[in-house]
């Protein structure tokens, strides 16, 4: 993986001389984690012409679960534990004679920043931009190996919750049992806040879970995802509790189903980014559901749950190889509740098989 980190830092080279920059001072935390391999909380990393400087703290807060070791070739800049290693490798970036000092200007508050270009002086400071998130984007053999691994973990941990009986216990306890189920099966930690949803809560987008009681033909929707060597992935499952569900039920999960897989179909390299919200939204409103309780689509996932691309209507990009996305249309019907199924996929060219689905709990409607 080193071979990798070296590469990934090569090409930011790349983009810092082509936009006139001769280093460049990375603070976003899963940017320095792309560019080094891992790195303790508070990192910095300073990427000249010549050399990689990783500046971390001599006493760092303990270690994220699944927290890699940084590449050996990166050379260290201890900073005192109360320091600020941004703030120490902008004063390094000036020892070095740096002329001009690329940095992330949307992870930096105004204070930072102004200290930041005080202590590089004489180099002037400008806007790297998301050039790092841009590289992101593509992800190579070994991060798709891990979200691979992260799905199967997420996959495991639900198809165990539903063999279990869910009848009269909460939306909050389903959801802690999740997160530790999939701490067991070798996660580092959830994704995210894990979301259980029943009854008149279900179908919701980010619905947090509460006490309520899972009930005899109630909808359950669970919204998870596992973190595993810091790429995540995110699952939404819909299924119905109890006896056999009723008819609205039944034509409600089966236009989300739809939809869902119209949009999956619609996934590919060079594909304008709103097509698969388009395929999806069009299968939704031709069932007359439009508006505020349809999702949004979907978006890129990997060291952090939203990257980019975005999947909406709005887009207008085009999709790349290799780009792992999540898909995931819903509808809530407020007071009776509602259906989201999602997956995460890798987009692949058709001679390759199509979309990768990483995800494959089943998306039938179980009555459990």
């Amino acid at each position: 993986m080193s071979d990798a980190h070296s590469a990934r830092r090569e090409r930011l080279r790349e983009h810092c001389s082509a936009s006139g920059a001769d280093a460049a001072l990375i603070t976003r935390a899963a940017n320095v984690r792309y560019l080094t391999g891992g790195a303790p909380r508070g990192a910095a990393l300073l990427l000249t012409r010549e050399r990689a400087l990783l500046a971390r703290p001599e006493q760092p807060e303990p270690a994220e679960p699944g927290e890699s070791r940084p590449d050996p070739e990166l050379a260290a800049l201890p900073v005192p534990a109360e320091a600020d290693a941004a703030l120490a490798a902008a004063e390094a970036a000036a020892r070095l004679g740096v002329r001009d000092l690329a940095v992330e200007e949307h992870d930096l508050t105004v204070a930072r920043y102004r200290e930041a270009a005080r202590l590089a002086d004489p180099a002037r400071l400008r806007d790297l931009g998301r050039a790092v998130e841009r590289l992101r984007v593509v992800k190579d053999e070994h991060e798709i190996a891990d979200l691979r691994t992260a799905a199967e973990i997420a996959d495991q941990a639900l198809g165990e919750l539903l063999e279990s009986i869910l009848v009269g216990r909460t939306e909050r306890h389903l959801a802690m049992e999740l997160e530790r189920r999939m701490v067991d099966h070798g996660a580092d930690r959830a994704a995210f806040p894990v979301s259980v949803g029943t009854g008149s809560h279900s179908g919701l987008e980010c619905h947090r879970p509460t006490d309520r009681r899972v009930e005899e033909g109630d909808f359950l929707t669970v919204v998870l995802g596992a973190r595993y060597r810091g790429y995540g992935v995110s699952t939404a499952r819909t299924f119905v509790i109890g006896a056999a569900p009723a008819p609205w039920q039944v034509e409600l999960h089966r236009l989300v189903f739809h939809a869902q897989r119209a949009a999956r179909e619609a996934l590919g390299p060079g594909v304008e980014q709103h097509v698969p919200d388009d395929a999806a939204r069009s299968i939704l409103q031709a069932g007359g559901h439009d508006g505020p309780s349809v999702h949004a689509l979907g978006h890129g996932i990997g060291l952090e749950i939203r990257e980019a691309p975005r999947l909406g209507p709005a887009d207008m990009g085009k999709l790349d190889n290799r780009v792992p996305v999540t898909v995931g249309p819903g509808v809530h019907i407020p007071g009776r509740g509602g259906v989201r199924i999602e997956d995460t996929l890798v987009v692949r060219p058709p001679e390759e098989g199509g979309p990768e689905l990483l995800t494959i709990t089943t998306k039938e409607l179980l009555a459990l």
